[in-house]
C-alpha cells in the first residue's frame, strides 16, 4: 500500500504549503503563455484581466487550458519530485486496453468509455477516472474557464481531435480519451506525467521536468491516482470470491 501512503504525503505537503496571492496562467494553441490576475469565459471569447490593470479579449478557441499558477514551496516541491520520480502516484503497470480493467463507476456512458479505450488503447479505468475529477460525469457541464462537457475539452482541444460539439457525449470521450492515449505516448507510458499534462499542458511538464509543483496539479493527479487504488483495492475482494468458488 506504498502508493496510498504516497499520495497522503503528496497531498499533506501541498496542504500545509502558504497560500500564494492568486494568478492563473492562460496557455495559448500556439505555444505561449500569459500571466493573468483574472478571467471570464463566454462562448467564444475569454476577457483577460492583465496583472497591471489592461484588460484583453481573445477568441477562446486560441485557448489551449488554464492554469492557476500557485506553485508549492521550493522544499515541498523539491521533495514530491523526488518521491514521484523514485515511486510514482499511479501503480507501476501498463495504461493500454485491458479487458479486465473496467470504468470504475456504474454510469450510462461505461459502453462508450469501453468502446474508446479501445479504440485508442488506453485503460477504460484511467479514463473513467478522469472523467470523474474533470466533469463528474456531467456532460452538459461548462468551467468557469469555457472547458465543456465530460472531459472537460477547452475549444482548442476540441478543435485538435475534431470535436465540433463539445456536448456530445460519445463525441467528448473519443477526443478526450485519443488525448490521453497522445500523452500516455508522449510521456512514454508514464501516468504520472500523462495525467499532470492534461491537467497543466505538456508544455509545463517539460517546462518543470517533471510533475509541474502546481498545487492544483498535485492535487488533482492524488484525485485521479486515489480513485484508481481504491478500484483496484474494491475489485480483489471480488476477485477472492471468484476465485474461491
Amino acid at each position: 500500500m506504498k502508493h496510498n501512503r504516497l499520495i497522503r504525503f503528496i497531498l499533506g505537503l501541498s496542504l500545509l504549503a502558504g497560500t500564494a496571492a492568486r494568478a492563473d496562467i492562460v496557455l495559448f494553441s500556439d505555444g505561449r503563455a500569459l500571466k493573468v490576475q483574472s478571467y471570464v469565459a463566454t462562448e467564444d471569447t475569454l476577457d483577460l484581466t492583465l496583472p497591471g490593470g489592461g484588460k484583453v479579449s481573445v477568441p477562446l478557441h486560441r485557448v489551449e487550458r488554464i492554469v492557476n499558477d500557485e506553485v508549492l514551496p521550493p522544499q515541498a516541491a523539491a521533495e514530491i519530485k523526488k518521491i514521484i520520480e523514485a515511486e510514482g502516484v499511479f501503480p507501476k503497470r501498463s495504461w493500454r486496453f485491458n479487458e479486465a480493467s473496467a470504468p470504475l463507476f456504474k454510469t450510462r456512458y461505461n459502453q462508450t468509455i469501453i468502446d474508446a479505450a479501445r479504440k485508442f488503447d488506453v485503460d477504460a479505468a484511467l479514463v473513467s477516472a478522469v472523467i470523474k475529477a474533470e466533469s463528474d460525469y456531467d456532460p452538459h457541464t461548462l468551467s468557469n474557464k469555457g472547458a465543456r462537457g465530460l472531459m472537460q475539452l477547452m475549444p482548442a482541444t476540441a478543435e485538435r481531435f475534431g470535436v465540433t460539439d463539445s456536448f456530445d457525449p460519445v463525441a467528448n470521450i473519443y477526443a478526450g480519451t485519443r488525448y490521453l492515449r497522445w500523452l500516455l505516448e508522449t510521456f512514454q507510458g508514464n501516468a504520472d506525467l500523462a495525467v499532470a499534462a492534461y491537467n497543466a499542458g505538456e508544455g509545463n511538464v517539460w517546462k518543470y521536468n517533471g510533475v509541474p509543483p502546481f498545487r492544483e496539479t498535485v492535487t488533482y493527479i492524488h484525485r485521479i491516482a486515489n480513485h484508481i487504488l481504491r478500484g483496484a483495492a474494491a475489485s480483489v475482494p471480488s476477485a477472492t470470491a471468484a476465485a474461491s468458488r
